[in-house]
C-alpha cells in the first residue's frame, strides 16, 4: 500500500510493547520506518535486544536503533517487577539474527524527520520520551516536521502505576515529557485511563495460543506472564494492554473517545513527580495541547488484534 502512514516506535519492550510491535507490523496501513529503543522497562541493552527479537518474530524486518541509556536529568527507573528480568519473560525466545542499526535513534529521528516530506511521519512512543525530546532539543527545526505523536503515558482519573500520582513512562523522565507536551507537536496521549479498560480475557489469550503459530504462541506466554502481576495488583480479570492501544489508534480511532486539553507535566513535586496534569473540566485558561483518551471500544480492540495477529 503505497499511502500508507510512516511511524517511527519509539519502545522499551516489554511485553505490551511486543504486541503493539506486532500489530504494527501486521497493518498494512502502517509503514514503520523504524523502531527506536529507549531504557524504561528494562536497561536499554535488553530494550534494543527485545526490540530485534519481536521485528524478527514478526517475519517483517525493519531497522531497530539503539537510543538513550538514561533519562535526560535523573537515574532510570526500570520495571522487572511486572515483566519479568528480560523484559520478554513468558516464553522462550531465540536470539535475534537481526543486527542492531549503528546510527543512534536520536540522529535517526532527526535525519529521517529532515528527510521525509513535513507533516507525513507519526511518532508513536510506548515508553519514557527520553529520546523524543533528545531530538527534539537538538534539532529544533523538525518540531514542526511531525505530523503528530500518539504516545501511551500518564493517567489522570486513573491515577498513578508507579507511584500514587505517576504513570510509569511519563515518572521515568519527567523532564523528557515536559519537552515533549511543550512542543507544540500534534499529541494524542492514551493514558492508563483508556488502557486499563483494554483488558485481556481467558478466551483472547487462548485463541492466540490455538492460532498455533510463534506469534501466537509468544502473544499467549506474554499475556500469561504478565496478566500474574496486573490481576494480583488490580483485581481485574486480565490484565491492560496498554502499548497495543497507540498503534489500534491509528488504525480505528473510532474506537477511541477523548477530549482536546490541556495537559502538563509535574516536575518538581516530590509527591507528585511525573504525574499528568490534565484538565480534563477544562477549569484552567491553559490551552489545549494534547486529545487526551478518556475510553474504548474493548471489544472492538480485541477484534482488531485478533485480525491482524492471526496475520503474521
Amino acid at each position: 500500500m503505497t499511502d500508507a502512514r510512516k511511524i517511527i516506535i519509539d519502545t522499551d519492550p516489554g511485553q505490551d510493547d511486543a504486541v503493539a510491535i506486532l500489530l504494527a507490523l501486521a497493518s498494512p496501513e502502517l509503514q514503520v520506518l523504524g523502531v527506536t529503543a529507549v531504557a524504561g522497562n528494562v536497561p536499554l541493552g535488553l530494550s534494543q535486544r527485545n526490540a530485534r527479537v519481536v521485528v524478527e518474530l514478526s517475519g517483517h524486518p525493519v531497522p531497530v536503533f539503539a537510543g538513550c541509556d538514561a533519562p535526560l536529568r535523573r537515574r532510570l527507573v526500570t520495571a522487572e517487577h511486572v515483566h519479568g528480568k528480560t523484559g520478554l519473560d513468558g516464553i522462550a525466545l531465540p536470539e535475534p539474527t537481526l543486527p542492531l542499526q549503528a546510527v543512534h535513534a536520536v540522529d535517526f529521528l532527526i535525519e529521517t524527520l529532515r528527510r521525509e516530506p513535513p507533516g507525513t511521519v507519526t511518532l508513536c512512543p510506548l515508553g519514557p520520551l527520553t529520546n523524543i525530546a533528545a531530538a527534539f532539543a537538538r534539532a529544533p527545526d523538525i518540531l514542526p516536521r511531525v505530523a503528530e505523536i500518539v504516545l501511551m503515558g500518564g493517567a489522570y482519573f486513573e491515577v498513578g502505576n508507579i507511584t500514587p500520582a505517576a504513570e510509569f513512562n511519563i515518572y521515568v523522565d519527567p523532564e523528557a515529557a515536559e519537552i515533549v507536551f511543550k512542543s507544540g507537536v500534534p499529541l494524542v496521549v492514551v493514558p492508563l485511563d483508556a488502557t486499563h479498560k483494554a483488558l485481556t480475557s481467558r478466551g483472547w489469550v487462548e485463541e492466540m495460543r490455538a492460532l498455533a503459530t510463534p506469534v501466537g504462541r509468544a502473544v499467549a506466554g506474554w499475556t500469561d506472564f504478565f496478566e500474574r502481576f496486573d490481576t494480583a495488583k488490580y483485581g481485574s480479570e486480565g490484565a491492560p494492554l496498554h502499548d497495543p492501544c497507540v498503534i489500534a489508534y491509528l488504525l480505528r480511532p473510532d474506537l477511541f473517545r477523548g477530549r482536546h486539553i490541556n495537559v502538563e507535566i509535574e516536575t518538581v513535586s516530590e509527591l507528585t513527580l511525573g504525574m499528568t496534569v490534565a484538565d480534563w473540566w477544562r477549569v484552567t485558561d491553559r490551552p489545549a495541547n494534547a486529545l487526551f483518551l478518556g475510553d474504548i471500544d474493548r471489544a472492538g480492540f480485541f477484534a482488531l488484534l485478533s485480525d491482524r495477529l492471526a496475520r503474521l
